[in-house]
């Protein structure tokens, strides 16, 4: 398994959203941790939170929002509320 990319991060996020408008939810809460869990590599030393993190906000569309934002802004507890409908 390579170090994951922002691509990986992308794709997987994507995954967990199609996934959540399939169940026919209004909404997924997205949690850096387990995303970056999912993609591989965390914990660890060669993780990838900032570029996790980075993906997540620029997925990012109106009515979005952030419900948790760890103080440097990139961390494992980074939870965006991402409306599918």
């Amino acid at each position: 398994m390579s170090i994951p990319t922002k691509e990986n991060f992308e794709v997987e996020l994507e995954n967990i959203l199609e996934q959540a408008r399939n169940q026919g939810r209004e909404f997924k809460i997205v949690i850096s941790k387990e995303l970056h869990e999912k993609v591989g590599f965390y914990p660890g030393p060669n993780h990838r939170m900032p570029i996790c993190c980075s993906v997540m906000r620029n997925r990012m569309k109106v009515g979005d929002i952030i419900t948790n934002q760890p103080k440097k802004g990139y961390g494992a507890t980074l939870a965006i509320k991402y409306l599918l409908i």
